[in-house]
């Protein structure tokens, strides 16, 4: 009697693949419901698609604006959404499993290990706990430092509310507010732009959300063992060094611009440049008028969005990780060495091939939706480009066109950044069946580069 053959698994990647989808489907479905629309407003379905892909990937572009077009149903779906996308929805179905005392499969191990980018599957559970842990006390004191400063504004219960979807969403890196049903739609944080406070705990958001859970993780045990590994020092200083020559570019870029800093004081010059060049690489939310900068303030911001935040934050990008191997390689190349080296450390060559593939591939899709939103939208190419970087970076900073694409252009925006946020090598192994290991080597050619 023959053996039933058994239907083969899905991989881990293919399925967190699914999974993202399912979850954006569940969403658009929600935010079609009347009860999602302010005075039961029925939600298009286009609208609603965009909003739920823009939610769960993080990302923060808005069609329809997000304070007033939703009622408190509708808010509470995006403010899910966003959770499950930036702490991801295994771990927080891992979360539920170890809430009930279950068992935590072989199998969910391995997803864990591809939706965490870790290289092992050993202690993968405890980092769970641990990320769950610090993702909700971070949510909690911004939470709370926000609704004291929105306190002075509206009574406790909304100073409370906002408080919490804001914390949340901007620690997310997701960028959405709710600012338009106070201020009027779309204002977003522009009007607190020289408000020092809630520009530091709104950087602070973005910075520990963008730099990822196992960088936390290190900078809390230093005090103990008195090291970071290499991937939190390539973090660390790349991160910093992009801060800092984003905000030195905007600065000089953008002083004498009447519709950006001009106007500003010189203290408050300093503090929109930081906020902007740390905002720009996951953050979504701006204090000035991306739409008014100078051309070049918004090419360099894309060149900031591209490069992005760290790997296992919520931030997307092509990693900053990815940027420090690229950097390194040129360096190598142009010295003539062999290896590259980052703090004294040789980066093998299988992380070097993933890191150009990445970017290969990145760029190539930016490239091939970009030539498409051209054709089907009626905006200049830098526009459109800035949108699609935004969106495929899961930045989502806009220069106004998101609220004018037609519904083409709309769907394929939703499409980019789910890619955006499932990554580019992630889609590619989900849709490979199977992986061949090379039994021979073909001999070695050479042809001329430059």
């Amino acid at each position: 009697m023959k053996k039933k053959q058994q239907r083969p698994r899905m991989s881990p990647p293919k399925f967190l693949a699914i999974g993202f989808v399912t979850i954006a489907l569940i969403g658009t479905f929600l935010l079609m419901l009347p009860i999602s629309g302010e005075q039961g407003i029925h939600t298009r379905l286009v609208d609603a698609f965009f909003t739920a892909v823009s939610a769960i990937s993080v990302t923060g572009l808005t069609v329809v604006d997000t304070g007033t077009h939703w009622s408190t149903f509708g808010q509470i779906v995006i403010l899910m959404l966003i959770q499950l996308g930036g702490l991801g929805f295994m771990t927080s179905a891992t979360w539920i499993a170890l809430v009930l005392n279950r068992r935590i499969s072989l199998r969910e191990r391995m997803i864990l290990q591809e939706a965490m980018g870790q290289y092992q599957i050993q202690g993968i559970v405890d980092l769970i706990r641990r990320v769950l842990v610090y993702a909700f006390t971070i949510e909690g004191i911004g939470a709370f430092l926000l609704t004291l400063r929105f306190w002075k504004e509206m009574p406790l219960t909304d100073a409370l509310y906002l408080g919490v979807f804001q914390s949340v969403s901007i620690f997310n890196n997701a960028g959405f507010d709710l600012l338009g049903s106070i201020h009027g739609p779309f204002t977003g944080f522009v009007i607190y732009g020289t408000d020092p406070i809630l520009n530091i705990i709104n950087m602070c958001l973005i910075f520990l959300g963008g730099i990822g859970f196992i960088v936390m993780f290190d900078v809390m045990e230093f005090p103990k063992c008195r090291k970071l590994s290499l991937h939190s020092k390539v973090v660390l200083s790349v991160s910093g060094a992009l801060i800092l020559i984003g905000a030195f570019a905007l600065f000089a870029l953008e002083f004498s611009n009447p519709k950006t800093l001009g106007s500003l004081s010189y203290p408050q010059k300093v503090m929109a440049s930081f906020f902007q060049s740390i905002t720009s690489r996951s953050g979504g939310i701006s204090t000035i008028n991306i739409g008014e900068l100078q051309q070049s303030s918004q090419f360099f911001l894309i060149m900031l969005m591209f490069i992005g935040a760290a790997p296992g934050s919520t931030g997307g990008g092509i990693k900053v990780t990815t940027f420090a191997v690229l950097v390194g390689s040129v360096i190598t190349m142009i010295k003539g060495k062999r290896d590259v080296v980052l703090f004294r450390n040789r980066i093998s060559e299988a992380i070097v091939y993933k890191a150009v593939t990445l970017t290969i591939i990145s760029l190539l899709v930016l490239v091939g939706f970009s030539m498409f939103l051209s054709a089907t939208e009626s905006s200049d190419f830098l526009t459109i480009l800035f949108e699609a970087v935004s969106a495929f970076c899961t930045v989502g900073l806009s220069m106004g066109l998101s609220t004018e694409l037609t519904d083409v252009g709309k769907f394929t925006v939703a499409i980019l950044m789910l890619l955006g946020r499932l990554g580019p090598l992630t889609l590619a192994y989900a849709l490979n069946r199977k992986r061949y290991k090379d039994l021979y080597r073909h001999p070695e050619g050479r042809i001329i580069i430059g």
